[in-house]
């Protein structure tokens, strides 16, 4: 579903609370591709719209306002086909203004800011002028982070690392910015400039705690971290129409900074990704705003677990119905009943079965007790045996109608009384034998054409047995001997049936272990992705934490550095006992 402008994605009640909109979920939905999340914050009045204006390569969209006023409300969003990524997806969050003195709602702006964190892959908090220390406290939102978002649903929620695996790319964006980029009388680069305004300031004072409290915060919560610096765009008396400004009519130096920045973000911002590296698509997104929501206006804190765990539940019940479906419609394109061989029907079930699984498996995540996997795989079972049944009844349905049409000249004969005469049982045998050859050389009658044929010679004993006793050219030891060759023809034929029987059940065996054969070896295989997953997310944390704990050790703080020394370790044995203990294999 193309977008031509951004639409309201939360908002808020005249109660206070948060509402979803409909129409923009619906939109969400639709985007079954991988989704890149940028968000937006900061305070109002800041040209946030205008930068993400410029990321959705057009000149208006965002609303901008030309006014003290603050225009956007709640969280606006605009999906956009990814400029440099074909099979993704480009989302883009323009959040309602910090700090608006019309609302003066503390609250509802550490609930944007929250929910900012939550739903974004990259981060981009926008101020003016100069990383200050006055533009640092501003940024007091991250401070509350941990009271309005839970990692766990149980456990320390103190524990920095929680939060740092799953916090999206930080980006710090300086509008306006009119210094010189340098550091004792050194040319520094942007991120040099900011990491040097997050220094920390040794003491034990009040008056440091509170200079350090919001630096710590943004350095354990965004270990990724970067700066764009802007100049002013245009001059003050043009910024009211900056929409109808063509790039030749801004600042030159601005229009090269806004390029820089958009192409970062077009290159190294990430797919939106939960715990463990699970991929979000749009879908998923949507259902993940959902979830928050309903946490939020119920009075509890969005948990990042417990909305995995929901999130997890839907989709993989979708994946369950999705690749069921994928199965049924496969089946019903290419088998054509009744299939000649059981061998046949069962080589095409084995195929889907085995392509509908990894499509579960490439879809759906946090299988608690391989729930779902295991209902596909029961599911598709029962599918496949109401397979077989309709290939034994079409078959039946097939070798019975032949035989039918193949015994119709004769069954008029027998109603004349036509074979009761001397000589009469060997026309009768004649005729009889004809049919059946006749009948077993027509192809197509499949797996069950034995089993009816059988049937059919059976119903008909007492009639042979009738003409044969009627029949006075034939000696008693002629007769003798008719009804024991009548009896071996029927063995035979009894013997035919039963061997398709047999091949039918050790067919069914045969499948029941590749179906348990083919679940485990996936599992097992996904199984080892999600480790390895879990490995590399906590690798990247423990990079992270490294590289913090080396910062403190560089500016002096050896103490804090040694308190990080707890979390680092347990990190390193989390990581060298991943996937330790296993899990319930699938039975099937």
């Amino acid at each position: 579903m193309e977008m031509k402008k951004p639409i309201c994605l939360i908002e808020n009640t005249l109660d206070n609370k948060f509402q979803c909109n409909p129409q923009a979920l619906e939109i969400l939905n639709s985007i079954s591709q991988p989704v890149v999340v940028v968000a937006v914050v900061g305070l109002y009045r800041t040209g946030k719209s205008f930068l993400m204006n410029q990321l959705a390569g057009k000149k208006s969209g965002f609303s901008l306002g030309s006014t003290i006023q603050s225009e956007t409300k709640g969280i606006w969003m605009w999906c956009i086909p990814h400029p440099n990524k074909y099979n993704e997806t480009l989302v883009l969050l323009d959040t309602e203004g910090l700090g608006d003195v019309e609302k003066g709602d503390q609250t509802n702006d550490n609930w944007i800011f929250a929910l900012s964190v939550l739903l974004a892959s990259t981060l981009v908090y926008n101020s003016m002028s100069t990383i200050s220390n006055d533009a640092v406290e501003q940024l007091q939102y991250v401070t509350e982070l941990t009271k309005y978002i839970k990692v766990n649903a149980e456990g320390d929620q103190t524990e920095d690392a929680l939060y740092a695996g799953f916090f999206p790319l930080f980006l710090w964006t300086v509008r306006d910015f009119t210094l010189q980029l340098e550091l004792n009388g050194k040319p520094i680069t942007a991120d040099e400039y900011l990491e040097n305004s997050l220094k920390l300031k040794k003491g034990d004072t009040e008056r440091i705690d509170r200079f350090n409290l919001p630096r710590e915060c943004i350095r354990k919560y965004f270990p990724t971290r970067k700066c764009f610096v802007f100049d002013q765009p245009t001059s003050p008396r043009k910024m009211w129409k900056i929409e109808e400004l063509s790039d030749s009519d801004l600042n030159a130096d601005f229009v090269q900074q806004a390029k820089e920045f958009c192409q970062y973000i077009y290159n190294e911002a990430k797919i939106k990704t939960i715990k463990e590296g699970i991929t979000a698509t749009g879908k998923m997104l949507g259902h993940l705003v959902v979830i928050y929501m309903d946490a939020i206006n119920s009075g509890t804190v969005p948990c990042l677990e417990n909305a995995v765990s929901a999130l997890a539940q839907i989709e993989n019940s979708a994946a369950v119905l999705n690749s069921l479906s994928y199965y049924k419609e496969k089946m019903s394109q290419d088998v054509s009943l009744p299939t000649d061989t059981t061998e046949e029907l069962s080589d095409l079930h084995g195929k889907y079965e085995k392509e509908a699984l990894e499509l579960f498996m490439k879809r759906s995540f946090k299988d608690k007790d391989h729930k779902h996997q295991e209902e596909l795989a029961m599911a598709v079972v029962e599918e496949y045996k109401s397979i077989c049944c309709k290939n034994e009844e079409e078959s039946k349905k097939r070798s019975l109608a032949l035989l039918q049409q193949l015994y119709t000249e004769m069954e008029t004969k027998v109603n004349e009384g036509i074979f009761i005469r001397p000589g009469g049982y060997q026309q009768y045998k004649e005729e009889l034998n004809r049919i059946v050859n006749q009948y077993k050389s027509t192809p197509h009658k499949g797996i069950k054409a034995d089993a009816v044929l059988l049937d059919f010679l059976k119903d008909k004993e007492d009639l042979g047995s009738s003409i044969l006793n009627a029949d006075n050219t034939i000696s008693k030891h002629q007769m003798e001997l008719e009804v024991e060759k009548i009896k071996q023809e029927t063995m035979e034929q009894e013997r035919k049936a039963a061997e398709e029987k047999h091949k039918e059940l050790k067919q069914n065996l045969l499948d029941q272990e590749r179906t348990h054969k083919e679940n485990l070896e996936q599992y097992m295989e996904k199984a080892e992705s999600e480790r390895q997953k879990y490995i590399q997310e906590q690798n990247a944390i423990l990079d992270a934490k490294l590289k913090e704990q080396q910062q403190l050790i560089n500016e002096g703080f050896a103490k804090k550095s040694e308190s990080m020394a707890h979390e680092i370790q347990a990190l390193r044995y989390q990581i060298a006992n991943a996937g330790r203990g296993g899990g319930r294999c699938v039975i099937i």
